[in-house]
C-alpha cells in the first residue's frame, strides 16, 4: 500500500503533460461511458472524462453515486443507460472502467455485447476474486458477500465468453490490485498494456491517458453518428 503514495506526483506530472497529450494523441468521435472504481464516484473520474471529451468523444459518467455494495446490483441500471446511449447516437458506446468499474464494464459486455463497442479496463481484477487485491477484507465488509459467494458468481458468469474487444491496462507496481489478477487469458479479444504507476493514480496517469486514447481511437475509427 506504500506504493499508493505516488498519487500526488502522478497527478502533478499529468497536469504538466496534458497539453501535449491533447495535441499528440489520437482523437475520435462517438459515445464513451466511464465507470469509477470501488468506493469511488464520478468526481474521481472527472479529469479523465474531460480529457476524452477534449479528444472528441461524447463522454458519459456512470451517474450511480459511490460504487459500493454488491457489484452485480448495478448491472441492470448500467445496461439501461447503455440502451439509451445507443438510441441517442445510433451506435454502441465504449466503456472505460477503473478497477471494479472495469469488471462491471466487462460484465455488461458479457450480457449485452450489442451495447458495447469496446472496453478499456484500468487495473481491474478479473482473476482471483478478492484474493487478488490488498483490500479484500474491506470489499467483503462493504458488500456483505463472502469470498466464496463472489467466486461462485464469477465462475458461473465466466461460462459465457466476452466477445467485445478489451484493452486491459495494468501496473506491476499497483499497491491495491495484483497485476496478475488483471491478466485475462479466458476471452478471445484482449490486449494487455503495462504502465508504471499506482492503483489510485490510474485515473491521473499520463501513460493511462495515452493508452486509453489510442485504444478508443482504434475502435472508433470511421464511426459515423446519426
Amino acid at each position: 500500500m506504500l506504493l499508493e503514495a505516488r498519487l500526488a506526483a502522478e497527478a502533478s506530472a499529468l497536469m504538466l503533460q496534458l497539453p501535449l497529450l491533447r495535441l499528440l494523441e489520437p482523437s475520435g468521435k462517438g459515445p464513451v461511458m466511464v465507470l469509477p472504481g470501488f468506493m469511488a464516484d464520478d468526481n474521481l473520474t472527472w479529469l479523465l472524462r474531460r480529457f476524452l471529451e477534449g479528444q472528441g468523444y461524447r463522454v458519459y459518467p456512470w451517474g450511480l453515486g459511490m460504487n459500493r455494495g454488491p457489484m452485480m446490483q448495478y448491472l441492470p441500471t448500467i445496461l439501461k443507460s447503455l440502451e439509451r446511449i445507443c438510441d441517442q447516437h445510433g451506435a454502441p458506446p465504449s466503456l472505460v472502467g477503473w478497477s471494479r468499474g472495469g469488471v462491471l464494464a466487462r460484465e455488461a459486455a458479457r450480457d449485452r455485447p450489442n451495447l458495447v463497442r469496446s472496453i478499456v479496463t484500468l487495473g481491474s481484477p478479473v482473476r482471483g476474486g478478492v484474493h487478488g487485491t490488498s483490500i479484500g477484507r474491506w470489499v467483503t465488509q462493504q458488500t456483505g458477500m463472502t469470498p466464496e459467494q463472489m467466486r461462485r458468481i464469477l465462475h458461473e458468469r465466466q461460462r459465457t465468453p466476452i466477445k467485445t474487444p478489451i484493452t486491459a491496462i495494468y501496473s506491476k507496481t499497483d499497491g491495491v490490485v495484483s497485476w496478475q489478477a488483471c491478466i485475462d487469458d479466458l476471452n478471445p479479444q484482449v490486449t494487455h498494456v503495462e504502465v508504471p504507476g499506482s492503483h489510485v493514480g490510474l485515473v491521473v496517469n499520463s501513460a493511462v491517458y495515452r493508452q486509453t486514447a489510442r485504444a478508443l481511437a482504434a475502435r472508433h475509427d470511421g464511426q459515423t453518428e446519426r
